[in-house]
């Protein structure tokens, strides 16, 4: 595993299931990252409060302070307004990335944190260029603020995710979470 940088850390959770094996190694690695949550994608809320609600049973359990980000998916849609019909890894997902993580950067900088990460690259359906690419853009907004890109795949932390969902009985949703990735089996109520 590679060190794990110095300084006050932010971590941008998506949800719980591709947050867990990282949150258990930071604190495994004697680091106590703050969580911030900030999906405004989420639809419809009453998903988002469920996700979120997952998040913070776990980062509790961790004893690991969770910030929730306020929750404009109309802000949301209108940054990515143009790219709709792209598919998923494609120029939505980018834009996506980088509204969610210019909030997280914008925290890290007003509240004095140091590095900034992101668990959307732990998830195999993600495309890690695209997470790096929006993180970087993120925190060059805001001096003071250094991305940490990693692959957070490697080093056994991919089997370890899926072993820390089943111990926790995490709610693993089957979407990334905006309209335009529902499996339109999956739509209804959205």
């Amino acid at each position: 595993m590679e060190l794990v940088p110095s300084g006050r850390i932010l971590v941008h959770s998506c949800c719980a299931p591709c947050s867990g094996a990282i949150l258990e190694y930071l604190v495994q690695q004697g680091v106590r990252p703050v969580v911030f949550f900030s999906n405004a994608n989420i639809v419809p809320e009453g998903e988002y409060d469920k996700r979120y609600g997952e998040i913070l049973r776990y980062s509790r359990l961790l004893g690991l302070e969770i910030v929730n980000d306020a929750y404009d998916h109309e802000a949301w849609r209108c940054a990515i307004r143009g790219w709709e019909g792209e598919p998923e890894r494609g120029r939505r997902c980018l834009e996506c990335f980088r509204f969610r993580l210019e909030r997280a950067a914008k925290y890290a900088s007003k509240h004095g944190f140091d590095v900034l990460t992101t668990t959307l690259a732990s998830s195999r359906w993600k495309d890690l260029h695209q997470v790096d690419d929006a993180g970087e853009w993120a925190c060059s907004l805001f001096p003071g603020v250094t991305w940490w890109g990693r692959n957070w795949r490697k080093g056994g932390l991919q089997q370890r995710r899926s072993e820390v969902i089943a111990e926790q009985q995490f709610y693993n949703q089957n979407y990334c979470g905006c309209e335009y990735s529902v499996i339109p089996s999956d739509s209804e109520g959205i």
